[in-house]
Protein backbone atom coordinates (compact mmCIF):
# COMPACT_ATOMS: atom_id res chain seq x y z
CA UNK A 1 0.00 0.00 0.00
CA UNK A 2 1.46 3.31 -1.10
CA UNK A 3 1.26 6.81 0.93
CA UNK A 4 -2.05 7.81 -1.49
CA UNK A 5 -3.28 4.23 -1.91
CA UNK A 6 -7.11 4.25 -2.20
CA UNK A 7 -7.62 1.71 1.15
CA UNK A 8 -7.26 4.95 2.89
CA UNK A 9 -10.08 6.91 2.31
CA UNK A 10 -11.05 8.62 5.63
CA UNK A 11 -9.21 9.54 8.70
CA UNK A 12 -10.22 6.61 10.48
CA UNK A 13 -8.80 4.50 7.92
CA UNK A 14 -5.72 7.23 8.10
CA UNK A 15 -5.74 6.68 11.61
CA UNK A 16 -5.39 2.75 11.70
CA UNK A 17 -3.07 2.32 8.84
CA UNK A 18 -0.75 4.90 11.10
CA UNK A 19 -1.63 2.76 13.97
CA UNK A 20 -0.80 -0.50 12.49
CA UNK A 21 2.74 0.98 11.02
CA UNK A 22 3.80 2.04 14.37
CA UNK A 23 2.86 -1.42 15.86
CA UNK A 24 5.35 -3.05 13.38
CA UNK A 25 7.34 -0.16 14.23
CA UNK A 26 7.26 -1.38 18.03
CA UNK A 27 7.74 -4.80 17.26
CA UNK A 28 10.59 -3.79 15.50
CA UNK A 29 12.22 -1.99 18.07
CA UNK A 30 11.67 -4.85 20.39
CA UNK A 31 14.18 -6.96 18.46
CA UNK A 32 16.63 -4.50 17.71
CA UNK A 33 17.10 -3.27 21.17
CA UNK A 34 18.85 -7.00 23.13
CA UNK A 35 22.16 -6.02 20.36
CA UNK A 36 22.23 -2.84 20.92
CA UNK A 37 22.05 -3.54 24.66
CA UNK A 38 25.03 -6.06 23.71
CA UNK A 39 27.13 -3.40 21.72
CA UNK A 40 26.62 -0.59 24.30
CA UNK A 41 29.82 -0.24 26.81
CA UNK A 42 28.90 2.47 28.92
CA UNK A 43 27.11 1.10 31.92
CA UNK A 44 24.63 3.43 32.30
CA UNK A 45 23.40 3.68 28.04
CA UNK A 46 23.58 -0.42 28.46
CA UNK A 47 20.67 -0.15 31.46
CA UNK A 48 19.43 2.75 29.51
CA UNK A 49 18.48 0.42 26.84
CA UNK A 50 17.25 -2.14 28.92
CA UNK A 51 14.74 -0.18 31.27
CA UNK A 52 13.65 0.94 27.16
CA UNK A 53 13.29 -2.04 26.21
CA UNK A 54 11.04 -2.87 28.86
CA UNK A 55 9.12 -0.14 28.40
CA UNK A 56 8.73 -0.46 24.74
CA UNK A 57 7.14 -4.05 25.52
CA UNK A 58 4.49 -1.87 27.55
CA UNK A 59 4.33 0.60 24.06
CA UNK A 60 3.27 -2.78 22.02
CA UNK A 61 0.55 -3.49 25.16
CA UNK A 62 -0.81 -0.05 24.95
CA UNK A 63 -1.22 -0.35 21.13
CA UNK A 64 -2.92 -3.64 21.25
CA UNK A 65 -4.96 -1.91 23.67
CA UNK A 66 -6.30 0.56 21.29
CA UNK A 67 -6.17 -1.49 18.60
CA UNK A 68 -8.79 -3.33 20.74
CA UNK A 69 -10.68 -0.08 21.95
CA UNK A 70 -11.06 0.67 18.62
CA UNK A 71 -12.72 -2.67 17.87
CA UNK A 72 -9.83 -3.70 15.14
CA UNK A 73 -7.93 -6.82 15.06
CA UNK A 74 -4.23 -6.79 16.29
CA UNK A 75 -1.79 -6.52 13.12
CA UNK A 76 0.95 -4.35 12.01
CA UNK A 77 2.15 -3.20 8.23
CA UNK A 78 5.31 -2.91 6.64
CA UNK A 79 7.31 0.26 7.73
CA UNK A 80 10.18 1.23 5.43
CA UNK A 81 11.03 4.04 7.35
CA UNK A 82 11.94 1.99 10.65
CA UNK A 83 13.39 -0.95 8.85
CA UNK A 84 15.49 2.21 6.98
CA UNK A 85 16.56 3.52 10.42
CA UNK A 86 17.70 -0.35 11.94
CA UNK A 87 19.41 -0.86 8.40
CA UNK A 88 21.32 2.41 8.71
CA UNK A 89 21.86 1.65 12.28
CA UNK A 90 23.66 -1.96 11.39
CA UNK A 91 25.92 -0.11 8.81
CA UNK A 92 27.29 2.17 11.21
CA UNK A 93 27.85 0.17 14.30
CA UNK A 94 28.85 -2.64 12.10
CA UNK A 95 31.84 0.26 10.64
CA UNK A 96 33.06 1.39 14.21
CA UNK A 97 36.24 -0.28 15.92
CA UNK A 98 36.31 2.04 19.06
CA UNK A 99 33.75 1.29 21.83
CA UNK A 100 33.10 4.83 22.98
CA UNK A 101 32.91 5.93 19.39
CA UNK A 102 29.59 2.81 19.18
CA UNK A 103 28.64 4.50 22.35
CA UNK A 104 27.91 7.68 20.77
CA UNK A 105 26.77 6.18 17.50
CA UNK A 106 24.35 3.87 19.36
CA UNK A 107 22.67 7.00 20.83
CA UNK A 108 22.51 8.98 17.77
CA UNK A 109 20.67 5.72 16.11
CA UNK A 110 18.49 5.21 19.25
CA UNK A 111 17.16 9.33 18.93
CA UNK A 112 16.27 8.34 15.01
CA UNK A 113 14.09 5.73 16.27
CA UNK A 114 12.83 8.22 19.17
CA UNK A 115 11.93 10.51 17.22
CA UNK A 116 10.50 8.47 14.29
CA UNK A 117 8.18 7.66 17.00
CA UNK A 118 7.48 10.77 17.95
CA UNK A 119 6.37 11.79 15.33
CA UNK A 120 4.27 8.80 14.84
CA UNK A 121 2.44 9.16 18.39
CA UNK A 122 1.89 12.73 18.14
CA UNK A 123 0.03 12.35 15.14
CA UNK A 124 -1.99 9.60 16.16
CA UNK A 125 -2.79 11.61 19.22
CA UNK A 126 -3.93 14.12 17.14
CA UNK A 127 -6.01 11.87 15.15
CA UNK A 128 -7.67 10.34 17.80
CA UNK A 129 -9.04 13.96 19.19
CA UNK A 130 -10.11 14.29 15.93
CA UNK A 131 -12.07 11.24 15.80
CA UNK A 132 -13.72 11.83 18.66
CA UNK A 133 -11.68 8.97 20.58
CA UNK A 134 -10.26 10.76 23.76
CA UNK A 135 -9.88 7.46 25.09
CA UNK A 136 -7.41 5.89 22.82
CA UNK A 137 -5.49 9.73 22.45
CA UNK A 138 -4.84 9.26 26.22
CA UNK A 139 -3.31 5.74 26.35
CA UNK A 140 -1.30 6.59 23.02
CA UNK A 141 -0.22 10.07 25.71
CA UNK A 142 1.54 7.80 27.96
CA UNK A 143 3.88 6.31 25.44
CA UNK A 144 4.40 9.65 23.81
CA UNK A 145 5.16 11.07 26.98
CA UNK A 146 8.15 7.85 27.84
CA UNK A 147 9.44 8.54 23.94
CA UNK A 148 9.97 11.92 24.67
CA UNK A 149 11.52 11.39 28.21
CA UNK A 150 13.56 8.31 26.88
CA UNK A 151 15.19 11.08 24.05
CA UNK A 152 16.14 13.40 27.11
CA UNK A 153 17.96 10.65 29.02
CA UNK A 154 19.46 10.06 25.61
CA UNK A 155 21.03 13.18 25.03
CA UNK A 156 21.94 13.84 28.52
CA UNK A 157 24.16 10.78 28.54
CA UNK A 158 25.42 12.12 24.97
CA UNK A 159 26.19 15.60 26.33
CA UNK A 160 27.24 14.78 29.97
CA UNK A 161 29.74 12.08 28.83
CA UNK A 162 29.38 9.84 25.78
CA UNK A 163 30.35 12.04 22.85
CA UNK A 164 33.37 13.79 25.46
CA UNK A 165 34.43 10.15 25.22
CA UNK A 166 34.11 9.42 21.97
CA UNK A 167 35.79 12.81 21.20
CA UNK A 168 39.29 11.28 23.12
CA UNK A 169 38.94 7.70 21.37
CA UNK A 170 41.98 7.58 18.90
Amino acid sequence: MGIFSKDIRTMDDLFVHTLRDVYYAENRIVKSLPEMIEKAGDPQLKQAFKAHLGETENHIARLQEVFRMHGLEVRGVDCPAIDGIIEETDDVVGEVDDPKVLDAALIAAAQAVEHYEITRYGTLIAWAKQLGRTDCASVLQKTLDEEKATDLKLTSMAEGSVNQKARAAR
